[in-house]
């Protein structure tokens, strides 16, 4: 067996490997897939610098939104409207024409109505899901109740 190898190497293959076309051949084939390789590897390589690229132009869209928001914001501070309801929220300042009136504690308290128990007693015990009372519903209306 081993006879027979040595046999068909020598009268078919050896040839083949000792031609300068076939060597060119090869050389030439290992040429092209190195550079094509490496054109791979160039693709892949701008492929994701163009992906960082674009998602550091779009980080850079949100924070000028957001500086734009800012001033927007600060632009509102500076106007009469926003004085007057800080004025009203924190100091309890009145406008020009308005009047406050004080009223204590215990008279505003005394005009609460207060809960009655029917109100109360009239709410279900346990809580049903939405689901049990859809069902619930169709049962009732299947059922002419």
């Amino acid at each position: 067996m081993i006879n027979v190898i040595k046999k068909f190497y020598q009268n078919n293959i050896q040839p083949f490997l000792k031609d300068t076309r076939f060597i060119g051949l090869v050389v030439f084939l290992i040429i092209v897939l190195l550079v094509t390789w490496s054109g791979v590897k160039s693709v892949q390589t701008n492929y994701g610098l163009q992906k960082q690229i674009s998602k550091l132009q779009q980080e850079n869209q949100v924070q000028k939104l957001k500086n734009d928001n800012l001033k927007l914001e600060n632009s509102y501070y500076n106007t009469n409207q926003y004085l007057e309801l800080s004025a009203r929220q924190n100091f309890g300042l009145a406008g020009s024409s308005e009047t406050e009136v004080i009223i204590p504690r215990s008279v505003a308290l005394s005009r609460l109505v207060p809960l009655s128990t029917q109100a109360i007693s009239n709410q279900p015990t346990s809580v049903q899901s939405k689901w049990q009372n859809n069902f619930d519903a169709w049962v009732n209306f299947f059922m002419h109740r």
